[in-house]
Parts: structure tokens; C-alpha cells; sequence
């Protein structure tokens, strides 16, 4: 007889995103936007990778963090390295591993990014909050 097991659902990250920066304008349209940030064509930075920054903070560890977004580790440190290369000083910090385990850090210019990054997403939400008594779509037959 085969049980029947309830898995954990990982979370939508990216439809919690879109919900959170969006405004109904008129029936059934949507005003909706993230901030993205590439340098020379390749992504900076984006919200999956400031929540990993905030995880990585919070944890002390990358790992963890990665496990908490539902990120394999190797994803996360792929994130992780080309912040740090897009970025004039790296935003994290390793330690090596071992027996006791590594670290991972924010560093100073970390925390000015993940500041900058939240200053960006509060003006991008007032501007959709702003926008929501502007009618872009027409009536045309």
C-alpha cells in the first residue's frame, strides 16, 4: 500500500516579486517592474540576488542561505562570484572550510549595496504607486 506523503512546496520567489511592485491600473491591467542591474550586459544584481545577500548575512554562511532559497550551493556561489568580479570591491567575503566549517560575510561595500539596492526599490514602488490613476489603454475599434 503506497502512502501518500505531502512534499514541501518550495516557495515562488519570483511571483511574491511581481506581487510586491505591482498596481491594478484598470481592469484586468497591471503596472509591474524589478530592478535589474548589469554592467557591461551581464547581471549585476537583481532581488533573488540581494535576498541572497541578506540570507548570506544573516546566516553567516552561503550554504545555508543557498538551502533556504531552495538554491543549490553551486548556483549560489556562481551568483556570489560574479557579483563580486561585476562589482569595483567584492561584496562577500569566504573563509575556507575545514572541520569547524567556513564563513561567508557582506562586506562594508555589501552593505552599501544592499542600501542603494532598497533605495532603488522604494522609488521604483512609489512610481507604480504614483502610476496607478494613469490610463495607458484606450478604447479603439
Amino acid at each position: 500500500m503506497v502512502q501518500n506523503m505531502s512534499r514541501k512546496l518550495k516557495p515562488d520567489f519570483r511571483k511574491a516579486r511581481l506581487v510586491y511592485f505591482s498596481q491594478e491600473i484598470s481592469a484586468g491591467y497591471m503596472i509591474r517592474g524589478e530592478i535589474w542591474l548589469e554592467k557591461n550586459g551581464r547581471l549585476y544584481m537583481d532581488s533573488q540576488r540581494m535576498y541572497l545577500l541578506k540570507l548570506i548575512d544573516e546566516f553567516g554562511s552561503l550554504a545555508a542561505a543557498a538551502r533556504t532559497m531552495g538554491l543549490g550551493y553551486n548556483t549560489a556561489w556562481l551568483w556570489v562570484m560574479a557579483m563580486n568580479r561585476l562589482s569595483p570591491t567584492p561584496l562577500v567575503e569566504k573563509g575556507p572550510g575545514g572541520i569547524n566549517g567556513g564563513y561567508s560575510a557582506l562586506t562594508y561595500h555589501g552593505y552599501q549595496v544592499i542600501a542603494e539596492y532598497n533605495k532603488l526599490n522604494h522609488t521604483l514602488k512609489n512610481t507604480i504607486n504614483e502610476s496607478q490613476n494613469t490610463v495607458f489603454v484606450t478604447n479603439s475599434k
